[in-house]
């Protein structure tokens, strides 16, 4: 995780040098906020996986003598038949239809999106999964 957190922060001094260098040149507000933007979320992912790579045990990406067999294994847990991200998906897709549509189309997509976001979150406490 180390090698990453450094390339995200390399990366995200690129990004920002590149938004001076397109703001100036270009004067353009929207290209030059969405490089800042873009600078952002980059310096977070490395310094969080910079943060992370302190506390967990070196992985086999992080030694230079590692072969590709030394990082097989079990990455976690996926639930493998979960419909909550399609009710999400629905969700989402109406909520943004709202903002082309009307505002009205609100108040049908946020139950949607609060169902699958509630139904995502709390699937493994009841049912047949609980004890997953």
């Amino acid at each position: 995780m180390k090698i990453q957190g450094r390339m995200f922060v390399w990366l995200s001094f690129f990004i920002l040098i590149m938004a001076v260098v397109y703001g100036v040149w270009s004067k353009e507000p929207a290209g030059t906020t969405a490089l800042f933007l873009a600078f952002g979320l980059s310096i977070m992912i490395g310094f969080y996986l910079g943060f992370t790579a302190r506390r967990v045990d070196a992985g086999a990406q992080d030694n230079k003598e590692a072969d590709v067999a030394d990082d097989a294994g079990e990455l976690g847990f996926f639930s493998p038949h979960s419909w909550q991200p399609l009710a999400l998906g629905v969700g989402g897709a109406l909520a943004f239809l709202g903002v082309a549509v009307g505002w009205w189309l609100l108040y049908f997509s946020a139950p949607i999106i609060l169902i699958g976001l509630f139904g995502w979150v709390f699937e493994y406490y009841h049912g047949e999964n609980r004890t997953q």
